[in-house]
């Protein structure tokens, strides 16, 4: 274990926020994962699991160790005619993997292609896009005990995935370091096109037939147009969650704003509405302040201009928020994780 004082984390969080961590290692073994962990308790310093930085948002300088998970493999454990099971290291990078199956034509994450972050944050977060959520490919969840360092596998049914959510976000937060999971993906894909933006983009490409290369294509460069890339401007994706709220609010507020559009959800006394045309109605869609501001291309955005400090995105947020309830009587709920 390689142990580091006064690190920088700026580039180790996509919103380039330049907050200092206390003390850093990287663990590239569950063994160096293990150390890590003995060492923070030896000491009485808190930890805190960083992946890809991707969906986070550093307030301050982090007190303690902060551990970035960087378990590596792709290993194939059972295949078959129609599926193939395959355990990956919570520190393969995300969008990369995606790329790998979709060239081995094994399908079930192509519409989650360029999806920042690593593959162990993925269950935490149940990242979702374009109609699919990890938790569809999803068997298992390998885990290690921060505090005792034993370990444990979750289930899919024992990670209680929710929109976003997951037991990692909830009752098990903290408890665990992911090490690896464990998917079950398709030789015989079912493609996933009911999003009219996949549709209208594989019409201006002009595949009549998609692939799941296609959809992953169409995917990316949708994703590439609508968001900015972190490596120019700091940011995490998309700040809030796309709200529920009950059908009878949504046909109320549809009197009174006839453009506003839905999705249905499981609960038919509810639908979702995207967050993204809340805030462009509010007017906030383009708004800078000083360091931080709302994307000009997509609301659902909040970025760093450089310099911006956690606090500066977090009043920002929450001039949003309020904007947002005092026109349509909606909340909106943060997806990026305040640390």
């Amino acid at each position: 274990m390689t142990l580091q004082q006064q690190v920088s984390l700026q580039s180790f969080n996509t919103f380039g926020i330049d907050a200092q961590a206390d003390y850093f290692t990287a663990a590239h073994s569950l063994t160096e994962a293990i150390e890590a962990l003995q060492w923070a308790k030896a000491h009485q310093q808190p930890v805190l699991i960083l992946g890809g930085g991707s969906n986070v948002l550093l307030m301050q300088d982090v007190r303690g160790l902060v551990l970035q998970v960087s378990l590596k493999g792709i290993e194939r454990l059972a295949e078959d005619e129609d599926t193939v099971r395959l355990r990956v290291g919570a520190g393969e990078p995300w969008h990369p993997f995606v790329l790998h199956c979709v060239a081995q034509n094994w399908g079930g994450i192509e519409n989650l292609s360029l999806i920042p972050g690593t593959v162990g944050a993925a269950p935490i977060q149940n990242i979702g896009a374009y109609g699919v959520e990890i938790k569809e490919v999803l068997e298992s969840v390998e885990v290690l005990d921060c505090q005792d360092f034993s370990l444990h596998t979750f289930s899919n049914a024992a990670c209680a995935f929710g929109y976003r959510d997951s037991i990692f976000k909830q009752t098990a937060q903290g408890k665990y370091l992911i090490t690896a999971v464990t998917f079950v993906l398709q030789k015989k894909p079912v493609l996933h096109l009911t999003y009219g933006a996949i549709q209208q983009t594989l019409e201006a490409m002009q595949v009549t037939h998609p692939t799941i290369q296609d959809v992953s294509r169409a995917v990316c460069h949708i994703r590439s147009t609508k968001l900015p890339n972190p490596q120019e401007i700091g940011n995490a994706g998309s700040f809030f969650k796309n709200p529920e709220i009950d059908l009878a609010h949504y046909e109320q507020l549809k009197t009174v704003f006839p453009a506003m559009p839905s999705y249905a959800v499981a609960n038919p006394a509810k639908v979702k509405v995207p967050a993204g045309w809340l805030i462009e109605q509010a007017g906030w869609k383009g708004v800078r302040q000083g360091n931080v501001g709302v994307h000009k291309d997509q609301a659902l955005v909040l970025v760093n201009y450089g310099g911006a400090q956690g606090s500066e995105i977090v009043a920002l947020a929450s001039q949003v928020q309020a904007a947002v309830r005092a026109k349509f009587e909606i909340d909106l709920t943060p997806e990026i994780n305040y640390i």
